[in-house]
């Protein structure tokens, strides 16, 4: 596994990565950090070099898994911060992460955590937040078919764009939690 895994401090709860992709609704991912852990889940979070950029604010979510945020490869002989996740979720994942993915390109932590997750045998469940414009495209859906075949489970397509009375939807973090199904999210 990358350096994500291993060793570190073996959670009472099992363990789930959260990670984060660039899209404007990913200021709410406290949202899913919360209900995790009153699922009984131990968090970690892993953000795309872009989502870093001002795409939420990265001491909160510090603060809320009390645990350090993961964007880069730690250094040789660096701790690893996180134990082996029992299941990851990706949330928002944009059409770059999800194209990426499945060509299994791992040229970033987040990337290359999530090619790993196959191998692992991890679940994993994606709450796209993909336009309808790029969702259209043939590669899209051509990687969500190969992502699928691997067992990724998927929650509905999220566009961000208004609706009918302007205002944005409600992303659900939630269902990230929900399409875990009967995985135990408790000790």
């Amino acid at each position: 596994m990358t350096e994500q895994a291993g060793a570190g401090r073996a959670p009472a709860r099992p363990f789930l990565y959260v990670v984060v992709c660039a899209a404007g609704i990913a200021e709410g991912v406290g949202t899913l950090i919360t209900a995790a852990q009153e699922r009984g889940w131990e968090v970690g979070v892993i953000a795309t070099p872009v989502a870093m950029g001002g795409f939420f604010d990265t001491a909160a979510v510090e603060a809320l898994t009390g645990r350090p945020l993961r964007s880069r490869w730690r250094a040789p002989g660096e701790a690893r911060p996180f134990p082996p996740p029992d299941a990851v979720a990706v949330a928002p994942a944009t059409f770059n992460t999800v194209n990426k993915w499945a060509a299994g390109t791992a040229d970033t932590l987040a990337l290359a955590t999530l090619c790993e997750t196959y191998g692992l045998g991890v679940p994993v469940v994606v709450l796209p937040c993909v336009s309808g414009a790029l969702a259209a495209h043939p590669a899209y859906q051509e990687s969500l078919a190969r992502l699928g075949a691997l067992g990724v489970r998927f929650g509905e397509p999220f566009s961000g764009e208004p609706g009918p009375g302007g205002g944005r939807p409600d992303f659900g973090w939630e269902r990230a939690l929900d399409l875990l199904g009967t995985f135990p999210a408790t000790a």
